[in-house]
């Protein structure tokens, strides 16, 4: 048994309306993004992915990565993605006292300049996000996602994680990828389908505004 959704439930979107799950279904578009990068191998085969299709994406970076492959991280600002604070470190929020958390957020801050916060995990206090719109700023949104790959849970196969993008994504939907090693194999194979599949019933890629 799971311990996430792959389809956020509207009562969740409903309880925790402080933050941001999806945009308006009025919008012929969906918001791709991507967690725990910069990598040096696979974001830029991220990049070029998206370039095929003029595709635009919001990446959330994990600090430390920013510090170790500035290059990289310098490349998706200049192809115009958005940028998003991942943490430094990538606490568990629910474990995680509040004090050394906004300590890790407040550290990841120092390489990443953004409005855009998403949990680790997705799992936050409600002290430690008001914390952290404190930090970053009161223009500061807490981006959360309206469905989830999966490419990160091996126990799911390629084809799973493809159902449950393709069966689940909508017009203004937050998708959830990671530029990881441990998604990479499950993430290579889904991205260009979901691009391609998308594409065709006439999506647009957008990032997420800051």
């Amino acid at each position: 048994m799971h311990r996430f959704f792959i389809k956020t439930p509207w009562l969740v979107k409903q309880i925790f309306r402080q933050y941001t799950w999806n945009f308006p279904r009025t919008d012929h578009a969906v918001y791709l993004t991507f967690d725990d990068g910069p990598h040096p191998v696979i974001t830029p085969w991220v990049l070029d992915q998206l370039k095929t299709y003029n595709a635009q994406a919001t990446f959330f970076c994990v600090g430390e990565n920013v510090a170790k492959y500035p290059d990289v991280y310098q490349r998706i600002q200049t192809e115009g993605h958005a940028i998003g604070n991942h943490s430094q470190h990538h606490p568990n929020g629910w474990e995680s006292p509040t004090e050394a958390y906004l300590a890790d957020v407040h550290e990841a801050a120092t390489h990443i300049t953004s409005h855009l916060f998403r949990p680790p995990y997705g799992r936050i206090k409600k002290e430690q996000a008001k914390g952290v719109k404190a930090l970053l700023g009161s223009a500061t949104k807490i981006i959360m996602w309206d469905v989830l790959s999966c490419d990160f849970d091996p126990t799911f196969s390629k084809a799973q994680c493809l159902k449950n993008v393709l069966n689940h994504a909508r017009a203004g939907s937050i998708i959830v990828f990671h530029d990881s090693e441990k998604a990479a194999p499950n993430m290579q194979y889904i991205l260009p389908v979901v691009l391609e599949q998308l594409a065709k019933k006439g999506y647009a890629f957008k990032r997420i505004p800051a």
